[in-house]
């Protein structure tokens, strides 16, 4: 594919297979191409990696952070699952809706918590809304321990960002979707990685699969989940995809 933007006359010229088709620069559909492109871009530059949320890394497009803040809100969750810690910046996120709601506390997964970590999460103002378990988000006594933290009626969200192998995150949509109430979500992330070929450092990534396939296998034994990215709640624009690092990351559990 080649995108050649000319902004003297205001067109995008986008060229694939042997086809060209020249855009309106200002277009629904140009807008979309150039988003694309620039999320590799900024994948391969660790774009993501520039951001805190309460002095805490947070890792995470911000663009997705807002998105998944409107879910939030909607559903008011007893529960967060978060697999996946590293620094704390999004549980710490988290956190501080539930804080802000008035409801929820935030459960985070992680195979190692590094100390410089978790002391700076078990010191942060939001800590008392936390709960740290260390271990492989796979291992049966951890998933036991997951759910020993989750009562019956609870409405529960399940965010899966540890591994994005194929393998391990469909192990973890097994493991965790019982957890899933009616109407919520477990959301894979980071299935960008199946569009990265190509990218400058995506190689290793590309070798186990990634999230999308995983969810793809899921859906075709659970019938009780949709593939159902939430409807924004506010939209006086043109445009109606997300730019995100997340596609067809959101399951939803059909009401029951």
């Amino acid at each position: 594919m080649r995108l050649t933007v000319d902004t003297a006359t205001g067109k995008l010229i986008y060229e694939d297979a042997g086809r060209s088709q020249s855009l309106n620069l200002y277009s629904k559909k140009a807008f979309e191409l150039l988003s694309d492109l620039w999320l590799k871009v900024g994948w391969s530059l660790k774009y993501s990696y520039t951001f805190t949320w309460m002095g805490r890394p947070v890792i995470q497009l911000p663009e997705d952070m807002l998105r998944i803040q409107e879910a939030i809100y909607r559903l008011k969750p007893d529960v967060i699952i978060e697999t996946g810690i590293a620094h704390g910046g999004s549980l710490i996120y988290y956190a501080s809706l539930c804080q802000a709601m008035g409801r929820g506390h935030v459960i985070g997964i992680d195979i190692e918590i590094r100390a410089p970590n978790r002391k700076a999460i078990e010191s942060h103002e939001m800590f008392p809304l936390v709960t740290l378990i260390e271990g492989n988000s796979l291992d049966p006594l951890v998933v036991k321990q997951v759910k020993s933290l989750v009562k019956q009626g609870e409405t529960v969200l399940v965010i899966l960002d540890s591994s994005h192998s194929k393998h391990h995150v469909l192990g973890e949509l097994e493991a965790y979707h019982p957890l899933v109430s009616s109407g919520s979500y477990i959301v894979a992330c980071d299935g960008i990685l199946r569009d990265l070929r190509g990218v400058p450092g995506a190689e290793v990534y590309l070798k186990d699969g990634n999230p999308t396939e995983a969810v793809a296998e899921f859906l075709k034994i659970h019938s009780d989940f949709v593939l159902e990215r939430p409807r924004w709640l506010f939209n006086k624009s043109q445009l109606t995809e997300n730019v995100t690092y997340w596609p067809d990351a959101w399951l939803k559990r059909k009401s029951r």
